[in-house]
C-alpha cells in the first residue's frame, strides 16, 4: 500500500514538473524555419527507444520538441518511415587537409555518413597553433563542424626533431606551456600516437607531465597506443601505460580505434576489456572510439619498418634502410613484422603507384620479382604507400563494440573505405544484419557518448536550445558504397542533413553548405 502511495505521488510530482517547464518554455517565434514531424525520434541518450515526437528549428537551434500541434512552420519535412537523430560525432578522423583545402571543404565523404562534427589532430599529428589553424577552418569554411586536439607528436617534432630522447626540464617545460595555451585556445586535450616515431621515443613520465596540463581544464588524453598488437610491449602493457598516464596525471583517458591487432593478440580483447572497467571501478574515466572494420589503415612504413630505423632525417633514415651491414637485421625484423599482421597476402596496396595499387604485397613482390620484405623497402624508398592491412578478428571487433564505452569513428584515411563509410557501415554490417548492437546503442555510440566525454555542450542531442545538428535517414537503404576496390563513393541513404539548422543534404542530395562552426571544448553545466 505505502509503495501504490508512493508510486502515485511520483507520478503526480512528476506531471506537475511536465506542466511547470511547459508554462516556462518561451513562446515560439511564429513561423519557425523548420519543422520535422512523424519520425522515429532517437534523442542520443542512453537507452533511448525511438519517440514519435516532432522537432522545431529556428535560427540554426532546436527550439520545439514534442507534440507539434499548434506550431507554425516555414517548411514542414515529413519524416514517416525514416530515423531523426543527432547529427554524428566523429572522434577520430584525418580531415584537416580536405577541409583547408578549396574543393573538399564541403566534406562530402562525412556528411554522406550522416557525421555533421569531426574532430582533427589525432594520433598526435595536426598543428600545434590551435588558435591558428581554427582561424584557418573559419576563414576557408567547412560543410562540418570541427574540432580539434593539440598532437604530442607535433609538439615533440617542434621541440626535439626527430630525436630518440627524453626531453630537458627547459625542453618539457616549453612543451607543457604548448599545450597549455593550445587548451586555452579550446582544444579537446592531447593526442598521443606512441606507435609512431619520433613520438615512439618518449618515455611515460613525458606523457603525464603533458597530460597534467590537460587535467588542469578537464581535458581528455587521447591515445594512439604504444602497441595495438605485440610489436614492442604489447597490447595489454599499452593498455595499462595509458590508464597510468590518466591515473597520474588526472586526465580523463580516450583510447584511439581500439583493436587487437594482429595473430599475436588475437582474443585479448577480453583481457582488454577487463583492465579498462577495472579502472573504471576505481574511479578513471575511460572511454574509447572504433571503426567498424577488420583491416587497419597506414604506410607501408609505419606497418613494417621498425622505430629504431626511422629516428633523425628521412636521408638518415633512407640510408639505414641501404645499410648493407643493418640488411640482416632489417630482414628478420619487418619479415617478423609481416608474420604479425598475417603474412603479405594480408597487406593490401590502396595508394601507391598505379600499377600496384589494388594488389597485396605479395603480388607486388612476385611481380618484382623479389621477396615481400625486399619489396617492403623498396615501396618506402620510392616514397611509400598506404596500406589497408587485414589484421583484426570478426570476435574482437564485436568484443569491443558491445562495450557501452566504446563510441564510433572512422579513422579516415586515403585508399580505404572507412573514411567514405563507417557510420553507416556500422548501422548497415552490425546492426541491420548481424545485430551485434540495437539501433539506439549505435545512435548513442555515434552522438551523445562522444559529446558528453569531448565537452561539446550543445551537441550530441535531441534538445531544446541545442544546436540543430540532425540526421533523418531511411533505414531501408543506409548503408556504405566504399569498398577497398573503391574506396571514394559516397554512402547512400541520408534523405536530410542539418549543421547548425543549414540544409546540407536535401532529399538525399548534396547541397555542398558550408555552414560548419569550429567547436572548442567547454565544461557543460
Amino acid at each position: 500500500m505505502f509503495t501504490s502511495i508512493v508510486q502515485l505521488a511520483g507520478l503526480f510530482l512528476g506531471a506537475l514538473m511536465l506542466i511547470a517547464c511547459s508554462d516556462e518554455r518561451a513562446p515560439l517565434p511564429s513561423p519557425i524555419d523548420i519543422l520535422i514531424i512523424n519520425g522515429d525520434v532517437y534523442t542520443g541518450e542512453k537507452d533511448d527507444d525511438a519517440q514519435s515526437l516532432d522537432i522545431g528549428v529556428d535560427e540554426g537551434r532546436i527550439v520545439f520538441f514534442g507534440e507539434a500541434e499548434g506550431v507554425v512552420a516555414d517548411r514542414i519535412i515529413d519524416a514517416s518511415g525514416l530515423v531523426v537523430a543527432p547529427g554524428f560525432i566523429d572522434p577520430h578522423t584525418h580531415a584537416l587537409d580536405d577541409l583547408l583545402s578549396a574543393d573538399k571543404n564541403h566534406n562530402a565523404n562525412y556528411l554522406t555518413q550522416g557525421v555533421t562534427t569531426v574532430f582533427v589532430g589525432n594520433d598526435g599529428d595536426g598543428p600545434v597553433d590551435v588558435a591558428g589553424n581554427f582561424e584557418a577552418l573559419v576563414q576557408n569554411q567547412t560543410g562540418t563542424n570541427v574540432a580539434a586536439f593539440i598532437g604530442h607528436g607535433s609538439i615533440r617534432k617542434t621541440v626535439l626533431g626527430g630525436d630518440d630522447r627524453a626531453p630537458t626540464e627547459t625542453e618539457l617545460e616549453t612543451m607543457r606551456a604548448m599545450v597549455r595555451q593550445a587548451m586555452e585556445d579550446g582544444a579537446l586535450g592531447l593526442s598521443a600516437g606512441l606507435y609512431y616515431a619520433p613520438a615512439s621515443y618518449a618515455k611515460t613520465d613525458e606523457l603525464i607531465a603533458l597530460a597534467r596540463e590537460v587535467a588542469e581544464f578537464g581535458g581528455v588524453y587521447d591515445s594512439h597506443l604504444r602497441d595495438e598488437s605485440s610489436y614492442s610491449i604489447g597490447l595489454l602493457a599499452a593498455v595499462e601505460e595509458a590508464l597510468i598516464i590518466g591515473r597520474e596525471s588526472g586526465a580523463a583517458v580516450h583510447i584511439a580505434h581500439i583493436k587487437a591487432l594482429g595473430v599475436d593478440v588475437w582474443g585479448q580483447s577480453a583481457d582488454v576489456i577487463k583492465l579498462v572497467e577495472a579502472a573504471q571501478a576505481n574511479g578513471q574515466q575511460v572511454t574509447a572510439d572504433q571503426y567498424p572494420w577488420r583491416a587497419s589503415g597506414t604506410h607501408v612504413s609505419n606497418a613494417l619498418i621498425p622505430n629504431w630505423v626511422k629516428e633523425g632525417s628521412t636521408e638518415a633514415f633512407h640510408a639505414r634502410l641501404r645499410d648493407p651491414e643493418l640488411a640482416m637485421r632489417l630482414r628478420e625484423e619487418i619479415g617478423e613484422n609481416l608474420r604479425k599482421r598475417g603474412g603479405a597476402e594480408a597487406l593490401l596496396i590502396v595508394a601507391g603507384r598505379d600499377d600496384e595499387t589494388g594488389k597485396t604485397l605479395s603480388e607486388i613482390a612476385e611481380a618484382r620479382g623479389v621477396d615481400s620484405t625486399r619489396a617492403a623497402i623498396d615501396i618506402v624508398l620510392a616514397g611509400d604507400a598506404r596500406v589497408a592491412s587485414f589484421n583484426m578478428r570478426e570476435e574482437d571487433i564485436k568484443a569491443f563494440m558491445t562495450q557501452s564505452w566504446v563510441m564510433t569513428s572512422s579513422d579516415g584515411t586515403n585508399g580505404h573505405p572507412r573514411k567514405f563509410g563507417s557510420f553507416p557501415r556500422k548501422y548497415r554490417y552490425y546492426v541491420a544484419n548481424e545485430k551485434a548492437i540495437s539501433l539506439d546503442d549505435f545512435i548513442r555510440r555515434s552522438t551523445g557518448l562522444a559529446a558528453d566525454v569531448f565537452g561539446l555542450c550543445d551537441r550530441g542531442y535531441i534538445r531544446e536550445g541545442y544546436a540543430a545538428d540532425l540526421i533523418i535517414f531511411d533505414p531501408r537503404t543506409f548503408g556504405e558504397n566504399a569498398t577497398f576496390s573503391e574506396p571514394e563513393k559516397n554512402s547512400s541513404g541520408v534523405v536530410y542533413l542539418f549543421v547548425n539548422g543549414a540544409m546540407a543534404i536535401e532529399d538525399g542530395g548534396l547541397k555542398k553548405a558550408l555552414s560548419g562552426k569550429t567547436l572548442r571544448r567547454r565544461k557543460c553545466a
